[in-house]
């Protein structure tokens, strides 16, 4: 794809890049995780991620530590779907209360922006996401290149904001006098039965189901028609301020170093334009 990402090919990553030809979207997904797990070391607190790509890193930790290449490593959960799912690997599980930092977390995001700043939650765990990515000493993300975007939110698929139940019609105006008379935006209360992906939505709100977090909280989601334009961390710190908003799924300056699994290779993205560790 023609992108203006500045992509840092890394020597180690040869055999990868083989691999790569020709696989699937899922087998590009399972080819970058399985590159970022070789950053994991024995004694690890590791950050447990959420989702399709998450999923194959959990799986190869847990092979490792059962073959006894890894030992002693903990994780911390970021739903209760990777709970689950690390329980089934055999991950031992702790909190941030028993260990408020994090060595490393390992993740797949829903955007990647050519400054690193990401999109996250459209699966619906983002604040759980952000307190432990946001407590990780390395927080290095795996994606396929559909995921590379030129600016946030220009896929025209969500940006998730969690807010509390009580009130959420108020909120849900808040949230459209935030961005009134921005071209193309739109924003819907999450339900059970639609996923983040839909722009339009037909439900009456007398028979709404709202879609509910881990954390018993409801989701809106933001659809902006060409991506979201002006300063990023100043948006984030407007949606940040109004009342019941509980967080939000734009992740700015928390990645390290993105590991892209494409086509015709695999290519590491780092913020410091080297590739330290890989």
């Amino acid at each position: 794809m023609g992108s203006p990402f500045l992509l840092q090919p890394s020597r180690s990553l040869t055999e990868e890049a083989m691999a790569a030809a020709g696989q699937s979207q899922d087998d590009l997904k399972r080819i970058a995780a399985l590159r970022a797990v070789e950053l994991v070391r024995s004694g690890m607190v590791l950050g447990l991620s959420t989702g399709s790509t998450a999923a194959h890193a959990l799986d190869r930790i847990g092979d490792l530590l059962r073959g006894g290449d890894l030992r002693d490593i903990v994780g911390i959960p970021t739903s209760e779907w990777a709970a689950a799912r690390a329980a089934t690997a055999g991950i031992p599980l702790t909190d941030l209360a028993a260990h408020p930092v994090v060595d490393l977390s390992i993740d797949g995001v829903d955007e990647v922006d050519p400054a690193l700043n990401l999109v996250k939650g459209r699966g619906g765990s983002l604040l759980r996401e952000k307190m432990v990515e946001g407590a990780s000493r390395r927080f290095v993300v795996i994606v396929d290149d559909s995921k590379l975007i030129s600016r946030l939110e220009g896929s025209g698929l969500a940006i998730p904001v969690e807010v509390i139940p009580f009130g959420w019609a108020l909120t849900l105006r808040r949230l459209q006098n935030l961005f009134d008379g921005t071209p193309g935006f739109n924003l819907k209360l999450r339900t059970a039965s639609i996923n983040a992906k839909a722009s339009a939505f037909t439900e009456k709100e007398s028979e709404i189901e709202p879609f509910v977090t881990d954390n018993k909280n409801y989701i809106v989601d933001l659809f902006f028609e060409d991506g979201i334009h002006g300063d990023l961390q100043a948006i984030s710190d407007d949606l940040l301020r109004i009342t019941c908003v509980v967080e939000h799924g734009m992740f700015l300056g928390l990645a390290a170093s993105v590991i892209v699994a494409r086509k015709d290779g695999v290519v590491l993205m780092d913020k410091e334009a080297k590739s330290n560790g890989f």
